[in-house]
């Protein structure tokens, strides 16, 4: 969307001049062709977008993706130095090794798939439902697959314990709808997976018929499909907590030996265990004891060179990137291979990464600094929650105390890994990733049956993410998101307000979105609203879900509004509580003028270029059905268009698009 007609900033001659720090704003990203009341996404970064296409090898692109990027350039100079020697100790000498490994594109290529050799002979050996069984008992006791996954997790209703969880796994679509719509676009990507898998399975060197083995594959996908919830049904945390013991799942699924697996696990019996989806596990018995070995036996070995082809030589990497990154998210080419390689590090071994990372990129400082922000956005929060209006004391009450138990973690864990006992050889790189990916999954169940250690991450330090644990009611900001533009030590805190704190607002607003608003203080399920408040709350949830429903995103396309709720409810409560926080720093004053600009624009220019992100049509398409965030431009333009803070800022007045009718306008507290 381009803008047609010009405003400049709108500003008062009474404000006063104020140098004391840079504004932290890209003024020549500005597209000042744009009026910010039309279309403030447009006009807060326009120029930025037009001076910053989407890159070849990218689905999108914008200043979070270019933040993601400078990291990974920085982790190319860490991970060369470690390979060269200059980290030449334990986990740096590991990390180094294992890049080095995966440069080696030479050895890969000779190697083909040999390293799915043995894995294959296994497939090969079934023969019967019993056989299938033991397979998938010896799978799981390393990195699991198959048609179900075995993870640990707190026990949603008393999280100081941590027990095990089943669910379903195996679909090689983005999501289940994928095998049910029959919109022209969808029914395409069908067609295309089948010719996808049989050009893989060819590689593999598949006898017969190629194509109709594929079809044998979305066949039987299918049917592990049909019986899954959807996204919007797995938003309901109580939709997939469903407790009962090995006894319990055996009856669901007699077919597996449940307690040998747990034992070949080191996983007590008498262990919590929690099936997400129970009518899931039903038609997996049916399909294990009705479905004929040869078609397991094909679809395991299409997902065993599926999940590795990205790590395997030239032409299975090729047939990979053809279908997940151009077809689906529209790449016109694949990353280069350093890109590549400083992923796989940093997702198998990414503490001893992030180490490294830290000691470079994040000082003291910093960490101090987003504390202070956390804590004003905290007590700003509370404010809110006290003073609320519609909400009754007994509910003020527990909702205070969730947020006074709220635990901020900064940048990096408060302890590092130890990785001293994975293998890793600069002579073998898929053995060596293997090493680290079985490593990873023990480190994991070793949690199993202990008290909940709060010292482990959800993400790595060079993340540009953040997030909300509901179950340890903990937000967390990795070092990586923590640079410019988002957060900028030397920037006014207009610009750290309107990026930063938003960022640490709708992490906070998760604790009481649609789904984060189900667990208590101490993390557990457990309703601690009032039938009359709930009822209110979820009323205002309404409004958004509505807001979201109706947007015209072109093409026909639409966000669905309950997917995407918790997400959007955390935007807009996000940037209230960091407005009125940044606010409470101008102890009454007015705020500074820097390059044009007051305080209060700042804050929002700030907040709208950080989602300044144009996208693939391949990649909106299929966003749109797998991701719960809104489309970027509407996180700008739909939260805006709710808050009279941002229209008194930038003048706008109702009948502008960025001014929602007064009594459509949405709110969180």
């Amino acid at each position: 969307m381009k803008c047609l007609s010009v405003a400049g900033a709108l500003l008062s001659a009474t404000f006063i001049l104020s140098a004391q720090k840079k504004s932290g704003i890209d003024i020549l990203g500005i597209d000042k062709t744009c009026q910010p009341c039309e279309d403030f996404w447009r006009y807060a970064s326009g120029k930025w977008m037009e001076s910053n296409p989407i890159p070849p090898s990218q689905a999108g692109w914008g200043p979070v993706a270019a933040m993601a990027d400078q990291n990974r350039e920085r982790l190319k100079v860490l991970l060369d130095e470690a390979a060269d020697g200059v980290t030449s100790t334990g986990s740096g000498k590991k990390i180094g090794d294992l890049y080095r490994a995966c440069m080696d594109t030479e050895q890969i290529e000779k190697l083909g798939a040999s390293p799915l050799r043995s894995q294959l002979a296994k497939i090969n050996k079934i023969e019967d439902a019993a056989s299938l069984a033991s397979y998938f008992k010896e799978q799981q006791a390393e990195l699991g697959g198959g048609p179900f996954g075995i993870a640990p997790r707190q026990d949603l209703k008393n999280t100081e314990v941590t027990g095990v969880y089943v669910g379903p796994s195996g679909l090689s679509l983005p999501t289940r709808d994928y095998y049910f719509e029959q919109d022209a676009r969808t029914t395409r990507i069908r067609e295309e997976f089948v010719q996808h898998a049989a050009r893989m399975l060819a590689l593999l060197g598949q006898d017969g018929d190629g194509i109709a083995a594929a079809k044998k594959i979305l066949e039987f996908e299918t049917q592990l499909a049909q019986p899954q919830l959807t996204n919007i049904a797995l938003r309901d945390p109580y939709a997939t907590y469903h407790p009962m013991g090995v006894k319990g799942l055996s009856e669901l699924t007699p077919g597996m030996d449940w307690r040998g697996v747990l034992a070949l696990m080191h996983i007590p019996e008498d262990t919590l265990l929690v099936v997400a989806q129970p009518e899931y596990q039903k038609v997996l018995e049916k399909l294990m004891q009705s479905t004929p070995s040869e078609t397991w036996r094909l679809w395991l070995r299409w997902k065993t060179v599926s999940q590795a082809a990205p790590n395997l030589s030239k032409a299975y990497a090729e047939e990979s990137f053809y279908f997940s990154g151009r077809l689906l998210s529209g790449l016109k080419e694949a990353e280069p291979r350093w890109k590549t390689c400083t992923a796989v590090i940093d997702t198998s071994m990414g503490d001893a990464l992030g180490e490294l990372f830290v000691k470079k990129h994040f000082p003291p400082a910093a960490k101090q600094r987003m504390l202070d922000l956390v804590e004003n956005l905290r007590a700003t929060l509370k404010d809110e929650l006290a003073n609320s209006k519609w909400m009754s004391p007994e509910t003020k009450k527990s909702a205070v105390a969730k947020l006074e138990a709220f635990r901020p973690k900064i940048g990096y864990p408060d302890r590092w890994r130890d990785y001293s006992s994975v293998s890793i050889s600069r002579a073998d790189f898929f053995g060596s990733l293997r090493a680290a990916q079985i490593a990873s999954r023990a480190y994991a169940l070793s949690k199993v049956g202990k008290a909940r250690d709060r010292n482990d991450w959800g993400m790595t330090p060079p993340t540009v993410n953040a997030y909300y644990n509901p179950t340890q009611n903990e937000i967390a900001f990795p070092a990586g998101i923590l640079q410019p533009p988002i957060f900028d030590l030397a920037a006014d805190d207009a610009a750290n307000y309107g990026a930063a704190g938003a960022v640490i607002g709708h992490e906070m607003g998760h604790g009481f979105d649609d789904q984060g608003s189900k667990f208590a203080a101490n993390g557990n399920l457990q309703n601690w609203w009032t039938d009359a408040d709930r009822k209110e709350f979820d009323a205002r949830a309404a409004c958004v879900i509505e807001e979201f429903d109706s947007l015209d995103l072109g093409d026909n396309l639409r966000h669905k509004g309950k997917f995407v709720v918790g997400e959007a409810m955390g935007d807009l409560g996000g940037l209230k509580i960091a407005y009125k926080a940044y606010k409470k720093t101008l102890h009454g004053k007015p705020s500074p003028v820097i390059d044009g600009y007051t305080g209060e624009q700042r804050f929002f220019l700030a907040f709208a270029r950080v989602w300044a992100t144009q996208l693939r049509p391949e990649n909106l398409r299929l966003r749109l059905t797998n991701d719960p965030h809104p489309i970027a431009r509407w996180r700008a333009i739909g939260t805006l268009q709710n808050m009279p803070e941002f229209h008194e800022a930038f003048q706008c007045k109702p009948g502008d698009f960025m001014v929602r009718p007064v009594e459509k306008q949405c709110k969180v507290w």
